[in-house]
């Protein structure tokens, strides 16, 4: 009998950062996986708060926000199936920016602890998710890096709404 994934495991492996990753590899990361829930108009986190973990949408909608010098913009929307504060475990820095609930919303949160967990259990698989991850974080800064140059030479930028979305 062929037993189908369920739908949090399918939900991941559409996600880059999930791609190649085995149904077990997932299964183990979403049993050390933390699920939070957070209100409209409260906060995942906060540009420059500490950083340890990352975050799959599962439901609802958010907004990442940038603060600069007493203004905050808005460089993203995001909805449930997309991914963010993978940067944190990766470099293990602040936070860069601020993601904001828009509506009710609900996460997997999975940290650096998770990760070190599964490469404690499957080092194959977590060096998968790391090089997606880097992937996934290049392909941003490809991304932006074409953006600024379009605009120092006077062209005005594509949307952000394209920074994380697939080339």
């Amino acid at each position: 009998m062929n037993i189908l994934p369920s739908p949090r495991i399918e939900l991941l492996q559409r996600m880059p950062i999930f791609g190649a990753i085995n149904e077990p590899a997932l299964q183990f990361l979403l049993e050390q996986a933390r699920e939070i829930g957070v209100q409209a108009g409260d906060f995942f986190f906060r540009e420059n708060d500490l950083a340890s973990s990352m975050f799959v949408l599962e439901s609802g909608r958010a907004v990442v926000i940038k603060g600069w010098q007493g203004h905050d913009t808005e460089l993203h929307r995001l909805s449930a199936g997309d991914c963010f504060g993978e940067m944190a475990l990766m470099d293990l820095r602040p936070r860069s920016a601020s993601v904001c609930a828009t509506e009710d919303c609900r996460a997997i949160e999975l940290t650096a602890s998770d990760l070190l967990r599964l490469f404690e259990r499957d080092a194959e698989q977590f060096a998968l998710i790391q090089m997606n991850i880097g992937r996934e974080v290049c392909r941003r800064l490809r991304a932006t890096d074409e953006r600024l140059f379009r605009a120092t030479m006077g062209a005005h930028p594509s949307g952000l709404e394209t920074l994380f979305l697939e080339d």
